[in-house]
């Protein structure tokens, strides 16, 4: 009777062994699940990332390669040479550029310069470079931009152009012209070299101003 009872009581070592292997199996399992899947994961997202930072860097080397190209094509470059009475203005541009003389008597010249065509000629209109001999002293045509440097529109400075003392303004002309201008005292006249947008800044110091020259 006592021995019968305590057979049906006890535990059978062999199930504990079995429940206990299919606990470990069952949490082996999540977590190889768990760990796949957060392979999975990572993986794509690294692909993403990879892929993301392949198409960035082709995009930029893209860029590059265009800038490098357009660069190449502004040389050699091609030299204006003004008419004789007005200062014999010269100086080098891009050979990518077109020039349009608006106007040029022995009063008043004006150059007109911007890659490819260049646009119509009127007011708010964008130029990659202007010259311009105005029959008036440069102290007054100083005086037309004193507002506006006074305001902080403007910033006014001195500046020495190969060998040539001028007066260079930069900042913001009006609503669609922002730029650089450099005044240069020219006899009884006045030269002015400016661009009107900051794109052409590089080419305009480097290339424009960098070759100046005039018989003052």
């Amino acid at each position: 009777m006592n021995r019968q009872h305590l057979e049906r009581g006890s535990v059978n070592p062999l199930v504990i062994s079995n429940a206990l292997l299919a606990v470990l199996v069952i949490a082996l399992g999540g977590t190889m699940v768990w760990a796949l899947t957060n392979y999975s994961d990572q993986k794509n997202n690294t692909d993403s990332k990879i892929a993301a930072a392949v198409t960035v860097a082709k995009t930029a080397q893209k860029e590059a390669s265009e800038k490098d190209f357009v660069e190449r094509e502004k040389a050699p470059y091609e030299q204006y040479i003004g008419p004789a009475d007005l200062g014999q203005v010269t100086f080098n541009y891009p050979k990518t550029w077109s020039v349009y003389t608006a106007k040029s008597n022995g009063d008043v010249l004006e150059v007109y310069l911007h890659p490819k065509v260049v646009p119509t000629v009127q007011q708010g209109q964008q130029f990659a470079t202007e010259i311009e001999v105005l029959n008036r002293p440069s102290d007054q045509i100083l005086k037309t931009y004193e507002s506006a440097v006074k305001k902080g529109d403007l910033k006014s400075s001195q500046i020495v152009v190969n060998g040539f003392n001028g007066t260079r303004l930069d900042g913001t002309f009006s609503s669609s012209i922002k730029g650089s201008l450099v005044i240069f005292k020219l006899r009884d006249k006045t030269l002015t070299v400016g661009t009107d947008a900051e794109t052409f800044r590089n080419d305009f110091d480097g290339i424009i101003l960098k070759s100046l020259d005039f018989n003052p």
